[in-house]
């Protein structure tokens, strides 16, 4: 039991201890004022809408990429003629066979491969035009170098060496089918687009579902897999009929998977022989919109509709073309980004990229027509 002096000092000490845990200042807390003193906030703005945003931005993005070209132009040093452009008119003369060669001043555009001055067919004077273009819209000879600036310029190149490379064979081998040899432009192009036979974009359909409650469907009721199939019947029996006739085209995806669905041999065998039975201008087109479109059957359906080699089938039976309204760029860029479409139709798109991926693939399959196509 603790004695009276051990109480007492205990006591102490705990009130000392207390004390030193109040001894700082009292603090009060300060009433917020119930008004505020100044204007009154203005009233709040409607924003602008995304599409004059879109607008606006891409015209400033315009005006300052030519500022920046007449930029570069102006600084360039005059001692570099790669850096400047060395010509100032631009323009489409005809030679002694008819053909078509585009003239910077008085020097011709020469093909980059075969250093022969690029010549354009006679029947085909919409791409001598744009080539012309193409050059005319230059501020450097050094532009020239990059294909992307001068993609009708390239395209037409090629499909020059690829005529040439063809008339050679034909001397040496007597009448062997172009590319037959294993080697070449010809070969090297058959042999890519065929790879895209098997992972067609047209033959890839979304897996069956069943009806169930809360399924996407367009506003005619119809599920992804509906569309598809329902945008590439037309393409398949103009394939089977026309171009590739009685060969069996089956989709690339099926019961679920993911692996792709190699083609049957027979009809790989007939459209590697299509293909390289195609005239030089038509298979350099159906590459650019094969590639473009990641489809060897929506290509093909392409050339056929535009391609100067099948002019017998673009007519009617009275001889009037049918080729207006019907399948044209806006067509072929539809089927090609059919399920894009779907997805961003339902989540949206990204901005600066579905829609210049859209524009990119009008322009490419456009540049299509004016290499295949001919005046009528």
């Amino acid at each position: 039991m603790a004695s009276p002096l051990q109480c007492s000092r205990s006591a102490r000490a705990s009130i000392t201890a207390l004390r030193c845990l109040h001894t700082g200042r009292p603090l009060f807390a300060t009433p917020l004022p119930m008004t505020a003193t100044g204007p009154p906030p203005s009233a709040p703005l409607p924003s602008a809408s995304q599409h004059g945003e879109k607008l606006d931005r891409r015209r400033r993005q315009a005006e300052l990429l030519k500022h920046g070209q007449s930029l570069r132009a102006s600084q360039d040093k005059p001692g570099n003629a790669m850096k400047k452009r060395f010509w100032k008119d631009v323009s489409v003369q005809t030679d002694e066979q008819g053909k078509h060669i585009v003239h910077l001043d008085t020097r011709p555009v020469k093909n980059p491969a075969t250093k022969d001055p690029l010549a354009i067919p006679a029947s085909k004077p919409h791409l001598a035009t744009a080539v012309a273009l193409e050059w005319d819209l230059l501020v450097s000879a050094q532009q020239a170098l990059r294909s992307h600036l001068v993609p009708l310029t390239a395209m037409a190149s090629r499909a020059q060496a690829l005529e040439q490379e063809d008339h050679r064979s034909v001397n040496e081998e007597g009448f062997a089918a172009p590319g037959s040899r294993g080697s070449g432009i010809r070969y090297d192009i058959v042999n890519t687009l065929l790879r895209y036979l098997d992972t067609d974009t047209l033959l890839c359909w979304a897996p069956p579902s069943t009806r169930a409650e809360g399924e996407v469907t367009d506003a005619q009721g119809r599920a992804l897999r509906d569309v598809q199939i329902a945008a590439a019947k037309p393409i398949l029996s103009y394939l089977t009929q026309q171009l590739w006739p009685g060969v069996e085209l089956v989709p690339a995806l099926s019961d679920g998977s993911i692996l792709p669905k190699s083609q049957p041999a027979a009809t790989r065998a007939v459209v590697k022989g299509w293909m390289s039975g195609l005239p030089a201008w038509e298979l350099v087109g159906l590459e650019r919109a094969v590639l473009a479109g990641k489809s060897l059957c929506v290509g093909a359906r392409f050339i056929g509709e535009w391609g100067e080699a099948f002019r017998d089938m673009q007519v009617n039976g009275n001889g009037t073309s049918h080729r207006s309204g019907r399948f044209g760029i806006e067509e072929a860029a539809q089927v090609c980004s059919l399920e894009v479409n779907w997805q961003t139709g339902r989540w949206g798109e990204v901005e600066d990229s579905h829609d210049v991926d859209k524009e990119d693939l009008r322009r490419q399959l456009g540049s299509v027509i004016l290499v295949v196509g001919g005046a009528q």
